[in-house]
């Protein structure tokens, strides 16, 4: 009775009160000329969720770069572009964050974040200016309040249902678009903020033609990055492109909109020198501290170990595990490396926990313990479906020394289980201890800007490219050269050296 009650209260509260909300939540956006309708998302509760978000983000990616100097013009530069929006008053936080991830990207309540991955990747001040301005665009035209604002009423439907039906999960999903802020912008949104980053950097004194050229600079180096993975053929579907689809037409509206600022073509200094004096020197890469990859070999000398994946496999270290991913003949099948404590276990204990853990539903079949150069370890396996496609899940936990253990766990297709087991078996037992004289020898990249003498060619140059390969398509990427350009004396660009 009571419920029955509460259900007819509910229906009648929502159908009152929401259209006079509604109504009440209209405003014209001074940014984009539009009326944003965003009942869901007051600019209060876009300060709340960036406040809230912040730390965690810092946790996820590596925490601020360590240059006072670095974050202070990139602080600068953005509070620059913030003093020539709309939202000139309002508090904006930008954070160079310590990944080499090719990334940038805005929370609500303006914080902004560049990642060291893309600050390498600029060429110059007025690039940079066209990526920060870009992120801005996204908090000034209030996208992420638009698609929270979207998803609530998507989850209204099924909030209304649940009153209906009576159904008090259906009811309670309303609270689970919380997240949305962090999926990905749609196209004419990125437009939208591409305009207005053109806007905001022309208007602070920058040259609007290079945001134009810096999607082509980050175009060219995903599809280098994709090579390198061998996957040439796959769409953009990482880091920077995750979140900010890229296309030629994207590139000509931007120079279409830096047109329609009526300043003249190279008519601006870009400021090369000065952010080339500020990025020369910057770590490139991995952060020794959290490991270096090395093609196929992965080396922490902190953690004093090392291990080598299989052919067509291609490592990413991230905050919390390295991932390797399967390319060509091993696409679809995946490894996960991480580690923990291991005090007062048994190594098959750890490795039990760790198959708790990942919450893998089937117990763990065929336990063994064998070794691994000398240090004591545990397998075993199941097979289960993942995405309506049969896979053998394996587990390898290893007891490196004192409280310290590691895994692998291995995601293989059954269907290509046979071809792959013998170079996965290779990659558990080439994990190993190093020694302190060799991890004294563990070495970072970073960048060095070194001028262009008479007679310096792309490939004279790039062959000191710190790489063992693509040291050509590396270097042209990473200074958005083209193929066969030529290089004049005086012009100053970006090498990739090893660290001191």
């Amino acid at each position: 009775m009571w419920h029955k009650i509460y259900k007819n209260i509910l229906s009648k509260t929502l159908l009152v009160i929401l259209p006079l909300t509604l109504q009440a939540c209209t405003t014209v956006n001074p940014a984009t000329g539009e009326r944003d309708f965003t009942p869901f998302m007051s600019p209060a509760k876009e300060l709340q969720i960036g406040q809230q978000q912040h730390p965690a983000i810092l946790q996820q990616n590596g925490g601020t770069y360590d240059d006072p100097q670095l974050t202070a013009y990139v602080d600068n530069l953005g509070q620059s572009l913030v003093a020539n929006s709309e939202l000139s008053d309002y508090k904006f936080t930008f954070t160079v964050l310590d990944t080499p991830l090719v990334n940038a990207f805005a929370l609500p309540g303006g914080y902004v974040y560049v990642t060291r991955g893309i600050l390498a990747m600029v060429n110059s001040e007025s690039a940079l200016a066209s990526v920060v301005g870009h992120e801005i665009g996204h908090v000034t035209a209030r996208h992420s309040a638009k698609r929270y604002n979207n998803q609530m009423f998507a989850g209204l439907g099924t909030v209304l249902a649940g009153v209906v039906t009576g159904d008090s999960a259906l009811m309670d999903s309303l609270g689970q678009g919380a997240q949305v802020y962090l999926m990905s912008y749609s196209r004419n949104q990125e437009y939208q903020s591409d305009e207005l980053g053109v806007r905001y950097s022309s208007r602070a004194g920058y040259d609007p033609y290079a945001a134009a050229d810096m999607l082509s600079s980050l175009d060219a180096e995903h599809k280098l990055q994709l090579i390198l993975a061998n996957r040439a053929n796959e769409p953009e579907q990482s880091d920077f492109f995750s979140t900010h689809p890229n296309t030629q037409d994207r590139v000509a509206r931007a120079r279409t909109a830096a047109a329609n600022t009526q300043i003249s073509p190279n008519s601006r200094d870009r400021n090369q020198d000065l952010y080339f004096s500020m990025i020369d020197g910057m770590r490139y890469g991995d952060d020794p501290k959290q490991g270096i990859i090395n093609g196929r070999e992965f080396v922490h000398p902190v953690m004093k170990l090392k291990f080598t994946v299989p052919q067509n496999y291609l490592l990413q270290n991230t905050s919390d595990a390295v991932v390797a991913r399967g390319t060509g003949s091993a696409e679809g099948s995946s490894v996960i490396f991480s580690g923990a404590s291991m005090k007062d276990k048994t190594i098959t204990q750890y490795g039990q926990e760790v198959w708790a853990a990942y919450k893998i539903e089937n117990a763990m079949e065929g336990v063994q313990t064998t070794q691994v150069n000398g240090m004591d370890a545990m397998t075993g396996y199941t097979t289960m479906a993942l995405n309506n496609q049969n896979y053998i899940v394996r587990l390898m936990a290893i007891h490196h020394s004192g409280d310290n253990a590691y895994h692998f766990l291995m995601l293989t297709p059954q269907s290509k289980y046979q071809s792959l087991s013998e170079g996965l078996q290779r990659m558990s037992y080439s994990f190993n201890q190093i020694s302190q004289a060799e991890a004294d020898q563990v070495k970072g990249r970073k960048i060095k800007i070194v001028t262009v003498q008479n007679g310096d060619t792309i490939e004279s140059i790039a062959r000191y490219m710190a790489f063992d390969d693509f040291k050509v398509e590396r270097f042209t990427a990473l200074n958005g050269l083209s193929d066969g350009q030529q290089l004049r004396a005086g012009q100053r660009l970006k090498l990739i050296v090893m660290d001191d």
